[in-house]
């Protein structure tokens, strides 16, 4: 008795099933697809489309025929630039996200991928838009984004949470706050959000730049003066902790303030108490202080330019910010909110689009200079994409490359090592936690993503 195992029958083609399929066949194929298809020409004008663009856009291909393909998009968020790229290249777009006019008559969401068409002589005719329908799903994203803010800073991953419940914890106390973080991870904006969360939120919030003034008028700004006090002092003048009464001042730059006016501050800390300069009257203030810094206060201390007195007053409780670098899963939320505050600033109400290979350049970046270099790049790019879709092409030189090397993947890194961790949050990040793109992206399959998942605890926001 034979054991052979009947021969598997060959995989075919699609090109040769193609050949062998009726037109009307792949015709009713196409009819059926969720995906919108259209075919516009090498000027980019449209020359027809299937059933489901139809719906998607609630317009006909009889219509549409002949017009612009920017009629779709709409002037602010047309990647016609893009577009023009893909068609002189030949090279794809791969899930690009963009704003449509949709058939009910709002804007909505597709994920934009193209292919070129050419005729039987190889010569290009034009290019295939297929449109993917992600209104709901970008919609559904952004609501549970809310979920992700206080007041104005934004983070989804376990050091912001983290850093948000502090917040919480500490909003209604009295007790000093220092809050230490590297130069533009938002230290203002977790002093802001402490007032805003606690029990002198109706009062004011009065912020002082202590590097930004020397010794003697930093302490007339922080306590007033008296008329004739020094030349110039033509009238009295209160100072910054008498407006802040029955609120919050804010002392940016703390490690900066010189061991002379420690003391001054030391006993306001103390005995809610300042003197004006020249007089030598005392006067109550209903003050709660919070304080910034990115400097080394431990050093400053052990080289005896912090008074330890001054600064254990200062720490009461202390909040610490992380770096971008060690928060990467929060660039897309962030890329989302600081996008919306440069457009309203630019009187544009709606939110330019960004493509994935745009957001892979943007999480690959180390961040030297925090959010705000963050908030710069993509300043810089919605001056050079005219507030329309932002490409890599429209993002700072050389942000997120690097150095001309071979783009990094899983392969070329140490297994379950923190970099593997970054390169895929990278990957899930610029898909929107598709996993079946990210696995694609990352030349892996989806058990093995999933697998590496588990082992480094990701799971997808809720």
């Amino acid at each position: 008795m034979s054991h052979d195992q009947p021969t598997p029958p060959r995989a075919v083609s699609i090109a040769r099933l193609l050949s062998r399929v009726r037109l009307e066949s792949f015709l009713a194929l196409l009819s059926t697809l969720s995906e919108g298809i259209i075919a516009v020409d090498a000027n980019l004008r449209i020359m027809t489309m299937n059933a489901a663009a139809e719906k998607i856009l609630g317009r006909s291909a009889v219509d549409l025929s002949g017009t612009g393909v920017c009629d779709l998009f709409g002037s602010q968020s047309c990647p016609r630039d893009t577009l023009e790229s893909a068609l002189r290249s030949g090279e794809p777009i791969v899930d690009f996200q963009t704003a449509v006019d949709m058939s009910d008559g709002r804007r909505g969401q597709v994920l934009l991928c193209t292919a070129r068409l050419e005729d039987r002589r190889d010569r290009t005719i034009g290019m295939a838009l297929i449109l993917g329908d992600v209104t709901e799903v970008t919609d559904l994203r952004r609501r549970m984004s809310r979920r992700y803010r206080l007041g104005r800073l934004v983070g989804q991953g376990p050091r912001m949470r983290e850093l948000f419940d502090l917040i919480g914890n500490v909003a209604d106390s009295d007790a000093s706050v220092l809050i230490r973080g590297e130069s533009g991870t938002g230290k203002e904006l977790v002093a802001r959000a402490v007032h805003e969360a606690g029990s002198r939120a109706s009062g004011p919030f009065i912020q002082v730049n202590c590097s930004a003034l020397s010794e003697n008028l930093l302490e007339s700004e922080l306590f007033g003066h008296a008329k004739g006090a020094y030349t110039g002092a033509v009238q009295d003048r209160i100072g910054r902790f008498e407006e802040a009464d029955g609120g919050i001042i804010f002392l940016d730059e703390i490690g900066d303030v010189s061991p002379v006016v420690q003391v001054k501050l030391l006993r306001v800390l103390q005995e809610r108490i300042i003197e004006r300069v020249g007089e030598n009257r005392p006067r109550p203030v209903n003050v709660r202080v919070l304080s910034a810094t990115n400097r080394d206060l431990e050093r400053l201390l052990a080289s005896g330019r912090m008074r330890e007195d001054f600064f254990y007053r200062i720490k009461v409780v202390s909040l610490t910010i992380p770096p971008l670098r060690e928060r990467r899963e929060d660039i897309p939320l962030l890329v989302e909110e600081l996008l919306g505050r440069i457009s309203r600033r630019g009187g544009q109400d709606r939110l330019p689009e960004i493509s994935a290979e745009a957001m892979a350049r943007l999480m690959n970046h180390s961040w030297p200079g925090n959010v705000r270099e963050l908030e710069n790049a993509l300043e810089h790019a919605l001056v050079l994409s005219r507030m329309r879709a932002i490409g890599p092409e429209h993002l700072p030189p050389g942000l997120g490359r690097r150095d001309g090397a071979a783009p990094l993947t899983l392969k070329s890194v140490q297994g379950d090592s923190e970099r593997e961790r970054e390169l895929l949050l990278e990957a899930l990040a610029a898909t929107g936690w598709n996993r079946t793109r990210a696995a694609r992206r990352l030349g892996i399959d989806r058990s093995t993503l999933w697998r590496k998942l588990k082992t480094h605890r990701l799971q997808e926001p809720e």
